[in-house]
């Protein structure tokens, strides 16, 4: 047998169990047809070895046998970089797939646009920047939520900066969908390919709760840098607000103020009669109180006089007079500013002058800006008073059918109603907690939800006929006017169209007179009773300790002390209320009864002052 023939058959049978050995590793197709191509030319040769005459017949044979061999070798080669490459797409494909899911749960409005601008992809956060959702943007422009706050040359300017190659970073003042406008922290940049652009990214952040923050600061730091800055005597009037502590002090020190300045000859601050409308002066500067009479019944002689008008239309009111008050026949300047605060009328503030351009000088908001931020110091310092002090005038009146919510509620249900708690939910609104006896609690809340000044109401419980109510009514409220004087409600009940009661504190301190005008020109048939001063009683904190420890039980006050040293009322609890019943060796029923004793013991102990005992419920 000619050993070429050998050779090539050996070679062959080497390509088939490397062939095979490759195919069940790789599990490749293409080995299996290799496999099988070899061991079909195998057969072959080893069939013909017997008819071969010479050797040299068979050296194609070989030649082919080694390159059988060589393909197989070299289609390993390419299987094994084709695995490679196969992971490493896989991998990429893996981290692809993870940026995608990055950018789709990204806090950030996140979008694709090809160089024109046109948006190829937007992920969720879209809809919560601009309002759209991502599948209303594709295929539109950027421009779909521009708000025409920006003029051509800022967006010029951007384009400009972006096609150049550089990242772009700025705030924008867009228009959502729903039409309102936001403000969002925007980071353009683009994505180059040699040189060129091919898309742009846009990432866009939501600042619009920081920038109306940001608006309501600059707001008030312009209204009073427009105060402090326009001249001396403002500034200085300010100061003096923010160190008074009593009204009087308030007025007297906005009077000396202007009265300071070379630009002013006198001023003050008077209040308008409930009756019969005369002014009556509280405080002033640069005069006395013969030649001020004599002043204010000329400042008065015209109809409607400006004191009228500047409180009717609460706006300043500037108007010439001639007057002796300077000792002068020439003609005085005034203006006439009033002094009112969230509905609230505290007088009227009147700076004279002989200086005819002296108000030229000052722009006419500046005055209204005064007049509002004295009554807001003069509010705030009554309603402080009204709260710390331990002297107060308790001021009764009687109730005739008056324009309230709560008055109007009784009238048409025919039933009584009583305010039992008064607070605040945080946002400057009150919450009135009322009683309702004589009706239904279906038929209160039906009639809540219509009325116009009660923008909430919730049933709280009902006990026996008396139903409890948590309402939130608006300033039309007789408690809202009240606490604009800063005067507090004590008790507050009315009866269908029987009338009713209210009594009301205020600090022995500030202006009663000015409380009691303020309810009888606002509410018609209100009528002054009573007015009585009283202490009120303080009690120190070891005092309410005491008084509260001498209420519970010492179960109770075993069951208290053992869940919250045990972490019962933390969040999330340490203890379950069967562990710590387990403690105390008791049931988990009766430690249920104990604490909510104990609980309803304290609770009590902080509202039973304004929460009567016929609101009591057994435990």
């Amino acid at each position: 047998m000619n050993w070429i023939i050998l050779l090539s058959i050996g070679l062959r049978l080497f390509g088939v169990g490397y062939s095979v050995l490759l195919l069940s590793r790789s599990r490749d197709r293409r080995f299996g047809f290799l496999t099988l191509l070899l061991s079909f030319m195998t057969l072959r040769q080893i069939l013909t070895v017997q008819t071969a005459s010479t050797g040299l017949e068979e050296l194609p044979g070989l030649i082919v046998s080694v390159l059988a061999i060589l393909t197989v070798y070299y289609l390993a080669e390419y299987v094994e970089g084709e695995e490679a490459i196969k992971t490493q797409l896989q991998t990429a494909n893996d981290r692809l797939r993870g940026y995608r899911k990055a950018i789709e749960h990204a806090g950030h409005a996140i979008f694709l646009t090809d160089p024109d601008g046109t948006i190829e992809y937007a992920n969720p956060a879209v809809e919560s920047v601009t309002g759209y959702e991502p599948d209303e943007v594709l295929g539109e422009n950027p421009r779909l939520w521009q708000s025409g706050t920006h003029d051509e040359e800022f967006y010029a300017d951007l384009w400009e900066q972006i096609e150049s190659g550089s990242v772009w970073e700025g705030e924008l003042t867009n228009r959502r969908k729903s039409g309102e406008l936001c403000w969002v922290d925007t980071t353009i940049a683009p994505i180059t390919d040699d040189g060129e652009v091919e898309r742009y990214v846009a990432v866009e952040r939501d600042v619009t709760e920081r920038k109306e923050r940001e608006i309501r600061i600059e707001d008030q730091n312009e209204r009073l840098t427009l105060l402090n800055n326009t001249n001396g005597v403002l500034r200085d009037v300010n100061r003096e607000l923010v160190a008074a502590s009593t009204r009087d002090e308030i007025e007297r020190a906005v009077c000396e103020q202007f009265v300071r300045a070379d630009l002013f000859d006198a001023a003050w601050i008077g209040n308008r009669g409930l009756v019969d409308g005369t002014i009556s002066p509280r405080a002033w500067a640069g005069t006395d109180v013969d030649t001020l009479d004599d002043h204010i019944e000329r400042l008065c002689a015209s109809t409607p006089t400006p004191v009228e008008t500047a409180l009717d239309s609460q706006e300043p009111v500037f108007t010439t007079t001639e007057s002796d008050l300077l000792e002068t026949t020439a003609k005085t300047q005034s203006v006439v500013v009033p002094l009112a605060y969230r509905g609230a009328e505290y007088g009227v503030l009147v700076v004279e002058t002989s200086d005819t351009e002296a108000f030229d000088l000052i722009k006419h908001d500046i005055f209204a800006e005064l007049g509002r931020t004295v009554a807001d110091a003069i509010s705030a310092v009554e309603s402080k008073q009204t709260l710390a002090s331990d002297s107060v005038t308790e001021l009764e009146f009687q109730l005739n059918a008056i324009d309230d919510p709560l008055a109007t509620l009784a009238a048409e249900l025919d039933c009584t109603v009583a305010v039992e708690q008064i607070v605040g939910d945080g946002d400057g609104d009150r919450i009135q907690y009322v009683t309702v006896t004589g009706t239904t609690p279906e038929t209160v809340t039906a009639y809540a939800a219509e009325a116009d000044h009660i923008s909430s109401v919730q049933h709280v419980y009902t006990h026996d006929d008396c139903a409890l109510f948590r309402l939130m009514i608006d300033d039309r409220s007789i408690v809202a006017t009240l606490a604009q004087y800063g005067a507090s409600v004590e008790s507050f009940s009315i009866s269908g169209t029987d009338g009713g009661q209210l009594v009301a504190q205020v600090s022995s301190s500030n202006d009663i007179r000015t409380v009691v005008d303020a309810l009888q020109t606002t509410y018609d048939d209100l009528t002054l009773v009573a007015q009585r001063e009283r202490e009120r009683d303080v009690q120190t904190e070891a005092a309410f300790r005491k008084q509260l420890a001498s209420t519970l039980t010492d179960r109770q006050r075993e069951a208290a002390q053992t869940a919250y040293f045990s972490g019962f009322f933390d969040w999330p609890r340490e203890h379950s209320g069967e562990e710590v019943a387990s403690m105390m060796d008791i049931s988990q029923t009766t430690f249920t009864q104990h604490l909510r004793a104990a609980e309803k013991k304290l609770f009590s102990e902080l509202f039973d002052e304004t929460m009567p005992n016929r609101l009591d419920r057994p435990l």
